[in-house]
């Protein structure tokens, strides 16, 4: 039912301000998108009644970006809204990593997780980092500490100690080398023959290690505990439904997912690895077996091939928000500082895995 003093109210504040009412004519169209150039590459995620507020955001952030003299480092598991419209350098964790040295800024803001920002300050100690949101974390990089290396490296004495890059910088201090699920394989094939051994300790994850594992059977990797709370998830099950359900579908992989799972895919890779795949083989429908914004940022540029999309969500990655970018850009917070005792050990492991990638 109508309140009529409302009505009423609202009557007296049209009579006030006529130009507040203009009724829109029969043939008149809605005014074109604020960015039409990046909204078209979010129209599928982001409403047009959303997209104004979104735009703002994102008008802000350039400016902040310009008067900072920064730039924006995107993971590929970011959401569609920041991946695609204020991330100036995007990619995996080693794309990221290798970047991070080259980029000509004053500032870094990481819209990814905090291990990645940690990273970017190792490879760039004179320059500002910052982590929109200090709470985004890993559950991999959780699941290991610094003491727990030096546990490991009293059990097996002279094994070299081969770290995901998703850890902490105090972890990265203790090891020897780190890798990505990018250049796994050939940092560890590099590392025995640098050392003349056949065994490593390859911290944490313990799925990527028996992945890794039936690529080199000439080495004994030895593994951890460690999963990610996103790739553990998904099953055997889950990818014979995805086939019944959707024929002729071709399945991608992530090595963080369990062997098993990795075994029903067609092609296991990083997520840079998955990227290039649909880039170069062009399959008419195809899954992407990790974090669902993967298929999201990568459809974008292939809006001829069908994405099907189990949907695990990164709860960590969900934390970078476009305000939080901006409010970091605008407060300079928070910035990512490393003791120099461990920075010191933690980059020279990310700069031996570089020199061999």
């Amino acid at each position: 039912m109508l309140d009529f003093d409302v009505a009423a109210h609202a009557d007296r504040a049209l009579a006030d301000r006529p130009e507040a009412f203009v009724p829109r004519l029969p043939d008149e169209r809605p005014a074109a998108p604020a960015l039409p150039h990046l909204y078209a590459r979010v129209a599928k995620h982001i409403t047009p009644a959303e997209w104004p507020l979104i735009a703002r955001e994102v008008e802000a952030i350039e400016r902040l970006k310009r008067e900072r003299n920064a730039v924006v480092l995107g993971h590929n598991y970011q959401a569609p809204e920041i991946f695609n419209t204020v991330a100036d350098i995007v990619g995996d964790s080693l794309a990221l990593a290798r970047e991070a040295v080259t980029v000509d800024a004053d500032v870094i803001v990481m819209a990814g997780v905090h291990f990645m920002a940690e990273t970017a300050k190792l490879l760039n100690p004179s320059k500002t980092v910052l982590m929109p949101d200090m709470g985004a974390g890993c559950s991999l990089a959780d699941s290991i500490t610094a003491a727990d290396i030096r546990l490991l490296k009293e059990r097996y004495p002279g094994v070299p100690v081969v770290t995901y890059v998703n850890t902490s910088a105090e972890v990265k201090a203790e090891s020897d080398y780190c890798c990505t699920s990018g250049n796994a394989v050939k940092v560890v094939r590099a590392v025995a023959k640098e050392w003349g051994v056949s065994r490593i300790l390859m911290l944490p994850d313990e799925f990527l290690a028996q992945n890794v594992q039936k690529l080199v059977p000439e080495l004994e990797l030895i593994a951890w505990k460690g999963h990610c709370e996103v790739h553990e998830r998904f099953t055997p099950q889950d990818i014979r439904d995805l086939r019944e359900n959707h024929p002729g579908v071709v399945v991608l992989a992530h090595p963080e997912c369990p062997p098993e799972v990795v075994a029903e895919a067609d092609y296991a890779g990083s997520t840079a690895g998955m990227a290039d795949y649909v880039r170069d083989e062009k399959p008419a429908r195809v899954v992407l077996i990790t974090e669902c914004s993967m298929a999201d940022n990568v459809a974008v540029n292939h809006p001829d091939i069908e994405f099907v999309r189990p949907c695990n969500l990164c709860p960590h990655m969900r934390r970078i928000t476009l305000p939080n970018i901006r409010r970091a850009l605008e407060t300079m917070t928070t910035q990512v500082e490393i003791d120099p005792t461990i920075a010191g050990r933690a980059r020279l492991a990310v700069e031996r895995m570089l020199a061999i990638s």
